[in-house]
């Protein structure tokens, strides 16, 4: 069974969800201010929802665990 935390948002729904812009968001993951996306295809990657809920609980203090990956 997938819980609402397993599923996985594409570009658009975190777009959607955050309010931000593409860009924006690329440049956050650059920066390490937002979680990094997962691949979940072949040409395909996407958001966990608990990390963008994550993040938006406290987009101010969020950064990446693993800013070497």
């Amino acid at each position: 069974m997938v819980t609402l935390d397993d599923r996985f948002l594409r570009i658009n729904g975190v777009v959607e969800k955050t309010g931000r812009s593409r860009a924006a968001i690329y440049r956050m993951i650059a920066d390490g201010t937002f979680p990094r996306q997962e691949r979940i295809g072949v040409r395909a990657v996407g958001w966990r929802m608990s990390a963008v809920a994550k993040w938006m609980e406290a987009p101010l203090e969020y950064r990446q665990d693993n800013m070497g990956k």
